[in-house]
């Protein structure tokens, strides 16, 4: 049975963004990257997709991996990702970021797109086993958030109604039959994204695909 325990990646932490450095920008040569992290997570998640951006040249100061939490209304969250991007806008000086979401963070991320004003700040959103149309492990979870992620909820038809992909941001959404956490399987897919169906990989799986994160990099370059 597809189990809620295998969304848990990590414990749960406080919503703050974590820069990897204090040190700002001195120049801007591409869209800093924004990491956020699925329900139960943490920002610890992203860290080989983080050192796979650095080897390719990507800063520290261009690079931010975000707590937050996990718990609380996708909503809420979508808002605190707002004064997130905000501040690494300023921080950077750059005009748009690109968003790299795993699991639950697709959610959040489209609301801030959709309601937020964030079509106007963002280039690239990617969504790695995002249940963007639901998925029925949320069932046996009770958090805000979790009711949220159950499929037919109100926040889902809220987010999912009309246009899935607005503004001109580049949408991308990997997903696969093998991910036991998404039910079913291609709720990860989202009208007008690039949607790429990748090989046998677990939920979890996908922060650490060699593929993957090829694929991500390539994607938002």
């Amino acid at each position: 049975m597809r189990g809620t325990r295998l969304l848990v990646t990590a414990a749960l932490a406080a919503a703050t963004a974590l820069p990897l450095t204090a040190a700002p920008a001195t120049a801007v040569e591409r869209d800093p990257v924004i990491f956020v992290h699925g329900w139960n997570g943490s920002a610890s998640n992203w860290n080989e997709l983080v050192a796979d951006f650095k080897a390719d040249g990507y800063t520290d100061g261009e690079l931010t991996a975000w707590n937050y939490n996990t718990a609380q209304s996708n909503k809420t969250t979508a808002d605190q990702l707002s004064a997130v991007v905000d501040d690494v806008l300023a921080r950077t000086g750059a005009t748009k970021v690109d968003i790299v979401t795993h699991s639950m963070g697709g959610l959040n991320s489209r609301w801030y797109l959709k309601f937020a004003g964030g079509a106007d700040e963002v280039d690239d959103w990617v969504s790695l086993a995002g249940p963007n149309h639901g998925t029925t492990s949320a069932n046996s979870c009770f958090d805000a958030s979790c009711v949220e992620m159950r499929p037919g909820s109100e926040f889902l038809t809220t987010l999912n109604d009309g246009d899935e992909s607005p503004g001109a941001v580049t949408y991308g959404t990997w997903w696969s039959t093998c991910d036991e956490t998404i039910d079913p399987d291609d709720s990860t897919v989202v009208a007008g994204a690039r949607n790429t169906q990748t090989g046998c990989i677990t939920h979890l799986g996908f922060l650490t695909d060699d593929g993957v994160s090829q694929d991500v990099r390539t994607f938002v370059a």
